[in-house]
C-alpha cells in the first residue's frame, strides 16, 4: 500500500430517511474529523471525533439520541470502527453507554474485535467511558409515534406484518400498543493525507426490533469496510443489508476500478423501493454518498 501524500477527505451520513433538516450536524461532524487531520493525520481518529458528534447531537439514532425499544425504556446500542492499519472494533446490543463509537474503538484495543450486552456495558466501566444521558421528551415521543403506527395496518418493516411482534415479544414488560421505522444509523469515512482509511458508525438499532436485535452497524463487511482501495458505510434496514454484505461488495467495485458514484448506485440498485437504504464511501481519488432516501450528509476535502 502507497501512502503517498494527498488531500485528506471526510464524508458523513446521518442516516437514510432521517431528515435533511439535520444536515447541521453533518457539517459540523465533518469539521471537526478535518480538524483532527490537520492535528494528527490519523483517518480513525477523524472518523471517531465525526462519529462522537453525531452521537451528541440528539437528534439522529445514535448515542444521546438513539430509539427506545418496544418497550418503550430500554436503549440497545450498536457501532464500529476499521481502518487500513489494522484497527477493528465493534459493539453490539450496549446499554448505558453515552459514545458507543468509542467503545468501538477501545475494543480494538483488546484480543476481540467485537465485544455484546452486558459484557461490553461492563468494560465501558471498567475502563471509565460516561454512561448515557437520561432519556429525552424527544425520544419518548418518537416511541409513541411508533406505537400508534403499529397499532395500524400498515408494516412499519418493509414486508413484516406488525402483529409478528406480539407473537414473538421477549421483553419483560407486557406488549402495549397503543410512517417510518427508525433505521437511521449515522456514520463517517476518512481517507487520511498519507493514504489511509477508516470508518466509523453508530446506531441506536432499528424500531421496532426485538430486545437483543443485532442489524448490519457492527457487522463487518455489512455496515462498514475499510480497504487499501478505500472505505465504505451504509445505512439503512440491517436485515436487507447484511444480505448483500453491501459495504464489501461496494468495496469490492471500487477497488476494481469502478467510478465511486457508479459503484455507490450499483449498492443502492440492489434494494428494492420500499427498502431504505443509503452509502458513504471514499476511494484514493473520489468520495461521495447515495441514497434512496432523504439523508442528511456533508462531505469535505483538505484544501
Amino acid at each position: 500500500m502507497s501512502h503517498t501524500k494527498q488531500a485528506g477527505a471526510v464524508v458523513v451520513h446521518g442516516g437514510a430517511g432521517a431528515s435533511v433538516d439535520h444536515e447541521d450536524a453533518c457539517v459540523l461532524a465533518a469539521r471537526r474529523a478535518l480538524g483532527q487531520l490537520e492535528v494528527n493525520g490519523d483517518a480513525l481518529d477523524a472518523a471517531i471525533i465525526a462519529v462522537t458528534t453525531l452521537e451528541d447531537d440528539g437528534r439522529l439514532n445514535a448515542g444521546s439520541g438513539a430509539v427506545l425499544c418496544l418497550d418503550g425504556a430500554t436503549v440497545e446500542m450498536d457501532a464500529s470502527i476499521m481502518d487500513t492499519r489494522g484497527r477493528l472494533g465493534a459493539v453490539a446490543c450496549v446499554q448505558d453507554v453515552k459514545n458507543p463509537v468509542q467503545l468501538a474503538r477501545a475494543i480494538a484495543d483488546t484480543p476481540h474485535w467485537m465485544l455484546a450486552g452486558e459484557g461490553a456495558q461492563r468494560f465501558a466501566r471498567a475502563i471509565g467511558l460516561p454512561e448515557s444521558l437520561p432519556l429525552t421528551e424527544r425520544q419518548r415521543a418518537e416511541h409513541r409515534k411508533l406505537m400508534a403506527q403499529m397499532a395500524g395496518s400498515v408494516p412499519v418493516m418493509p414486508g413484516v406484518d406488525n402483529s409478528v411482534f406480539g407473537r414473538i415479544w421477549n421483553y419483560n414488560s407486557p406488549l402495549e400498543l397503543p410512517e417510518a421505522s427508525a433505521c437511521d444509523t449515522v456514520g463517517a469515512v476518512v481517507r487520511g493525507p498519507d493514504g489511509h482509511f477508516a470508518v466509523a458508525t453508530s446506531t441506536g438499532g432499528s424500531a421496532p426490533s426485538l430486545l437483543g436485535r443485532v442489524g448490519d452497524s457492527p457487522i463487518i463487511g455489512s455496515g462498514f469496510f475499510a480497504g487499501p482501495e478505500g472505505a465504505v458505510a451504509a445505512t439503512g434496514i440491517g436485515e436487507h443489508i447484511v444480505r448483500h454484505l453491501l459495504a464489501r461488495t461496494v468495496y469490492g467495485w471500487i477497488a476494481e476500478g469502478m467510478l465511486l458514484a457508479q459503484a455507490l448506485q450499483r449498492g443502492i440498485d440492489l434494494f428494492g423501493k420500499d427498502v431504505a437504504v443509503g452509502l458513504i464511501a471514499v476511494s484514493r481519488q473520489e468520495s461521495g454518498a447515495c441514497s434512496n432516501r432523504g439523508m442528511p450528509q456533508a462531505r469535505m476535502t483538505q484544501r
